[in-house]
């Protein structure tokens, strides 16, 4: 998918940042759809995450389900022509066998980070990097950080993120062997 949106390409792959490109009134109805996404307005998450993530992404850190976040966003652009989901996966609560009696080796609360305007990426893949293979890491975000997850996993690391009681995503990394 190239990162230009045809006007009727309001897709799960679609990348925000050229969503909100081509549609700058979508950002309000995004905002207003969850408070997740207000992290939109942060002009460095902005010009870095919204680059990447895609639509299908966003939906689950805002918690929303991808349907509704297409529609709304669909009817909001114009359009009359509405998406629905043909491949709908289940998730699991459980976690993975490698999780099973596991000990998190380095963590990071990216609160502070995030907060103060910045993005763990760097940060993260730098502490992966210096990690053995086998070893778990935990990162803490107040929202599900999608497009950095899927990158850790194309590098050969699994993933498996849950919410926590306060509100906040354990997004934990089970370093490859090959990674």
């Amino acid at each position: 998918m190239t990162d230009t949106i045809r006007m009727d390409a309001i897709i799960p792959d679609s990348k925000v940042g050229a969503l909100l490109q081509e549609f700058p009134q979508l950002e309000d109805v995004l905002i207003r759809m969850s408070p997740a996404f207000g992290h939109l307005r942060n002009p460095i998450l902005r010009k870095t995450v919204a680059k990447v993530a895609t639509l299908r992404q966003i939906a689950r850190i805002g918690d929303v389900p991808l349907a509704t976040l297409i529609n709304t966003l669909r009817q909001a652009a114009g359009f009359k022509e509405e998406w629905s989901e043909i491949d709908v996966v289940g998730a699991t609560d459980g976690s993975p066998n490698w999780m099973q009696n596991a000990t998190v080796a380095k963590s990071l609360d990216a609160r502070p980070v995030i907060a103060g305007g910045g993005h763990p990426l760097e940060q993260v893949l730098k502490e992966l990097k210096e990690l053995p293979a086998g070893s778990i890491y935990l990162l803490i975000t107040p929202f599900l950080p999608a497009p950095l997850l899927d990158l850790v996993k194309k590098q050969g690391h699994q993933v498996w993120s849950r919410k926590n009681d306060e509100g906040l995503h354990e997004n934990y990394v089970h370093k490859g062997a090959g990674a």
